[in-house]
């Protein structure tokens, strides 16, 4: 079994977080309307995900 992973599968995960999370806050911070419906779903990407990862992680 190959238990070596590379820079991109490594990284490639927190990668799209981070830009999920600063498009999020800057649309956010650039309208309203829309936009802040846009920033909510755009910055509650990451928390679910980090809950989907512990809940992952116990099972």
């Amino acid at each position: 079994m190959n238990t070596r992973r590379g820079l991109r599968s490594i990284f490639a995960m927190p990668l799209l977080l981070a830009l999920v999370s600063i498009a999020g806050l800057v649309v956010a911070l650039t309208g309203d309307d829309w936009r802040d419906g846009a920033a909510w779903a755009a910055l509650a990407i990451p928390i679910l995900a980090v809950g989907w990862a512990m809940k992952a992680r116990r099972t």
